[in-house]
This record gives structure tokens, C-alpha cells and sequence, in this order.
């Protein structure tokens, strides 16, 4: 294969005679599958070269590979790695190379599937799902969120046995939200884990069961509502971010379009990743969001400049793709459409070429809810424009009506007026 001729030696040798060496040829056909170029090809390949040879150096053999294995090795051995000099440490290609190994390997049957919760715990998280879907009409992404730590729960608790929801004591409670904390220790993660666990007790107390006591364990985060103002961008931030899609990019009407939809229309970054060709009306002028977060079709006018962006990109850069999404890769692999983590980091990157701090894509929703307000528009309005179910969602936008908010504000004491 012309990919490991072009490989340093040693490295050739850590690949054809590690303990992957049989699998190299099915990585490989991956990497032509996904076009990728010559350097992204020699850089995976490296990778792969150095966790085998980490594998022969820790006598590890196919069977006991697992996902720990790879975070044992990007956790412990890289920062002290002492292997010859040709060897990748870059841990960013490291993890996203053996992700695709591990794959090519659970495909090829070489090593078990992921496990999966089966009997009980797959029956209680269905009917869960199902009730979050239909009752609450929650959204496929929020479900998902929500069921994968209920299903940690779950099988922290009755692993290996029948779920039994009265036997779940706040102990165990206290002991998994601690359990999950020391993984990932953030405000965020502890109000998303609090959330979730709230949600699902009141879902089993709608079975009948007595959650009061788990319910009681849960200590609320702390967070003032709209106490925080929304992080917009001023007009000269717009301009310079506009005009940072210059011609020295690789994808400069990609990103541009991606921007105008965010700052024209509102939409948000998952929105934007989900919009299809088909949505896009060119003779209405106007755009269908059938995907949305509150699961309701929505028609939306396309602004002119939008409009033009949008044209722009479909005629001029976009690749061609067997997928019907608006916004597709345009770097190996090939022929996908663009994950909603590349939607966000075309308008961070944009966000850092131009030195604006709070490089959120979310930002553009916040710009676009405040221009409204500052030019005259009503709460309702903004909720209206951005889709918001409650007007509560959108009452932080009154903090940034100027004009209003100087009719009401008092004189400061002391002052002469």
C-alpha cells in the first residue's frame, strides 16, 4: 500500500507488525473511502502506528481492548511519552484516529460491540423516552441527553438485576451524582445532572412512586434568572465579522452563509446543521425549518443578503454530495454533511480572527433578539422571531431596551439632577 510506503521506517514497522497489523488494510480502505489527503492519511496512520506500539510494549492483546484503553493511553503514557521521536503526540489526531480504529475494529467483530442496556433497564428507559416525547414533547437531542444519565443510574444502581425503583435510597443518589461529578466537575454538568435526575423522579412519581426523599438529595446549583446580560455583538463587531470571510479561507461562503443565517434569521447552530436544500424555497423566498427544537414546522421570510449568501455558497463552493443538507464537509472525510460541532466552530473561529471574547454561536441569536428590541421592537416580537415557546425565555432582552429603560431609571442621589 502506497499510504505505509510513504511512512518513516520505524513507523512502518510498529504498523505491519504490531498487534494491529491485520487491521491496517481495513483503516486504510476507510481513509480512501473519506478522500483523504496525504497528510491527514500519514497522520492517522501514525497514530495508529503508536498505540500499537504502546499495545506490544504493555503485552495488550486484541481482547482486552477497549475505550480505556485509548484514554489510557491519551491520559497517562503521552505526557510522558518516551518513544522514538517519529512517533505523533498530538492528542487531538491521537483520539480522533483511534475513535475511527475502534470502530473499524467493533465492525470487523475483533472486539465487542458497546454494551448496551437490555431487559429491564432497556425497558424502563423506552417508556421513559416515550413519555418525554409525547407528554412533554421534548425534543430527540434533549431526550437523548436526559436518557444517557438515567441510564447510568439505572445501571449503577440494578446492574445485572431488575429495576426495582423502590429500592433507589438517597444514598445511592448522593453517591452517583458525586460518582459523576468527579469525572467532570463543572457548574454546568452538575445543573444538567440535578435537572435530569429532577425530571426523571417526577416522571416515576407519576407511576406511583415515592420521590420526595430523592428529590430532597438533589441541592439545587446556584443561578439567579436573568441575572446575566446576553452576550451581543455591537455593529462594528458585525461588520468585522462579516468581512473576515475573505478569499485566504478555504470555505470563506460556507462560513459566511453559516453567519448571515445566525444573525439574519436567529437560527440556531443544530438548525442550521439540519437545514436541507429542499427547505429553501427560491421563488416564495422563504425557508422551512421542519427540525426544530420545539418540534413544530416553522416558515421563515429569507432576507435578500441572506438569500444571496446562501446562493452563493450552492453555486460556488459547495461539493458535490449524495446528502440533501445545505452545509456539507469539505475536508475528509468527503461526501458528509457538517456536524453541528462544525457549524459552531466555523462561527468560533470566526469569532477569534477578529478578537471578539465571547465566541459563542449563540451570540448571533442574542444580536439579532437586540437589535430588534434597541429599534423599537416588543418582547413579543423577539420571542416571536426566535421561535421562544414561553415569553418568559425572552424577558432578558428588556434589560438591553435602552430607550425604555432611561425613562424609568431614578436620578442618582446627590446628583444635581
Amino acid at each position: 500500500m502506497s499510504e505505509i510506503a510513504a511512512l518513516h521506517p520505524v513507523v512502518r514497522v510498529w504498523l505491519l507488525e504490531g498487534p494491529l497489523s491485520s487491521h491496517v488494510p481495513s483503516y486504510v480502505a476507510r481513509l480512501r473511502r473519506g478522500r483523504y489527503s496525504g497528510s491527514s492519511t500519514r497522520q492517522c496512520l501514525n497514530s495508529l502506528a503508536h498505540f500499537s506500539h504502546w499495545m506490544a510494549l504493555c503485552s495488550l492483546t486484541m481482547k482486552s481492548l477497549d475505550d480505556g484503553c485509548i484514554d489510557q493511553f491519551l491520559r497517562y503514557h503521552l505526557p510522558r511519552c518516551n518513544c522514538p521521536g517519529e512517533a505523533l503526540r498530538t492528542p487531538e489526531l491521537l483520539h480522533a484516529a483511534l475513535t475511527a480504529l475502534m470502530a473499524i475494529l467493533r465492525e470487523n467483530g475483533a472486539i465487542a460491540e458497546l454494551p448496551t442496556p437490555a431487559g429491564p433497564i432497556a425497558d424502563e428507559l423506552r417508556n421513559y423516552d416515550t413519555s418525554m416525547r409525547d407528554a412533554r414533547g421534548l425534543a430527540e437531542g434533549t431526550r437523548s441527553a436526559y436518557l444517557r444519565i438515567v441510564e447510568r443510574l439505572l445501571l449503577y444502581k440494578f446492574a445485572d438485576r431488575p429495576v426495582v425503583f423502590g429500592e433507589l435510597q438517597p444514598d445511592d443518589v448522593r453517591r452517583f451524582i458525586a460518582n459523576q461529578l468527579e469525572s467532570l466537575d463543572s457548574i454546568s454538568n452538575a445543573k444538567t445532572i440535578a435537572a435530569t435526575l429532577r425530571a426523571y423522579f417526577r416522571y416515576r412519581a407519576t407511576c406511583g412512586d415515592a420521590v420526595q426523599p430523592l428529590l430532597a438529595v438533589i441541592v439545587s446549583i446556584a443561578h439567579w434568572s436573568l441575572a446575566s446580560l446576553p452576550r451581543a455583538l455591537k455593529a462594528e463587531e458585525v461588520d468585522r465579522l462579516l468581512s473576515s470571510f475573505t478569499a485566504t479561507l478555504q470555505s470563506p461562503r460556507r462560513g459566511y452563509a453559516v453567519v448571515r443565517l445566525g444573525l439574519d434569521l436567529g437560527l440556531r447552530s443544530i438548525e442550521i446543521n439540519r437545514l436541507q436544500l429542499s427547505d429553501i424555497d427560491w421563488r416564495t423566498g422563504t425557508v422551512t425549518l421542519k427540525r426544530t427544537k420545539s418540534r413544530q414546522q416553522e416558515v421563515l421570510p429569507l432576507p435578500l443578503e441572506t438569500g444571496r449568501a446562501l446562493e452563493a455558497y450552492i453555486r460556488h463552493e459547495r461539493p458535490q454530495t449524495s446528502f440533501g443538507t445545505v452545509f456539507v464537509r469539505h475536508l475528509a472525510p468527503h461526501n458528509k454533511p457538517m456536524g453541528v460541532d462544525g457549524i459552531r466552530r466555523v462561527v468560533r473561529d470566526a469569532f477569534m480572527r477578529v478578537g471578539i471574547p465571547h465566541g459563542r454561536s449563540h451570540a448571533l441569536r442574542h444580536t439579532l433578539a437586540c437589535r430588534i428590541v434597541n429599534q423599537g421592537g416588543s418582547i413579543k416580537e423577539v420571542a416571536d422571531v426566535l421561535r421562544h415557546r414561553s415569553l418568559d425565555t425572552s424577558l432578558i432582552y428588556a434589560k438591553l431596551d435602552h430607550g425604555a429603560l432611561a425613562g424609568v431609571a431614578l436620578p442618582w442621589p446627590g446628583s444635581a439632577q
